[in-house]
């Protein structure tokens, strides 16, 4: 039996749904975050020494990593759906999205993230024009310039059918779900239509309305 380890608000939200998508059946442990720091419960380091989720089982295999995961459950359960015939130009293009995703797209968002932090930090009233001024220089001077690049390139890259390759969802539909769900929450999205419509479009998928009605409520900050 697969085990998904859930942690609410993370990248196992991702993993349900192909899970949905593939109609295999699973279980769920789920975790919660640490309501002050926002890190994952120690209880994690249990299934996998980084304690970081997602991490899914399958019998005595212990698969993190994201790109891992959602590669080996479509090549193991996905009986030739979800993903193009080794191969072919389109397969090419469907694991380079598997490793963008995490690879160039998401340290660009946490990095949003994490300077948004340290200007909101408590630190001693003294500090914090300095660490406002510092957060602020790098955010404009770096981080919104690449994620508009990133975004822009996104927008003009997805298909107009609202999917990154092919007419159906895949592996890279899966992959691309969590970092452009993070960009409209810690950045925005409304300039990019097209990537506006392929969130709307992953939200209205039924098979992920089950995977959030099983995994809990999700929402990124």
């Amino acid at each position: 039996m697969i085990i998904v380890h859930h942690l609410n608000n993370s990248r196992s939200q991702r993993v349900l749904w192909l899970l949905e998508l593939l109609g295999v059946p699973y279980d769920i442990r789920r975790y919660q975050r640490d309501p002050k720091t926002m890190l994952a419960p120690p209880a994690l380091k249990a299934v996998h020494p980084l304690g970081k989720s997602p991490v899914v089982t399958d019998g005595d295999l212990v698969l993190a990593e994201s790109g891992l995961i959602v590669d080996y459950l479509i090549d193991r359960y996905g009986d030739g759906r979800f993903a193009p015939a080794a191969g072919t130009a389109a397969r090419l293009n469907y694991l380079y999205w598997l490793h963008y995703a995490e690879g160039s797209l998401m340290p660009l968002i946490l990095l949003k993230l994490a300077f948004r932090r340290v200007a909101n930090s408590p630190a001693p009233f003294f500090m914090r024009p300095a660490l406002k001024k510092v957060a602020s220089s790098a955010q404009q001077g770096f981080v919104d310039p690449q994620l508009a690049l990133h975004l822009g390139y996104l927008n003009d890259t997805i298909g107009e059918n609202g999917h990154f390759i092919g007419d159906e969802w895949t592996g890279a539909d899966i992959q691309m779900s969590f970092p452009i769900e993070a960009a409209a929450a810690r950045a925005g999205i409304g300039p990019y239509p097209k990537l506006a419509a392929y969130l709307a479009k992953v939200h209205a998928d039924p098979a992920y309305q089950r995977a959030l009605e099983k995994g809990g409520p999700f929402a990124l900050s």
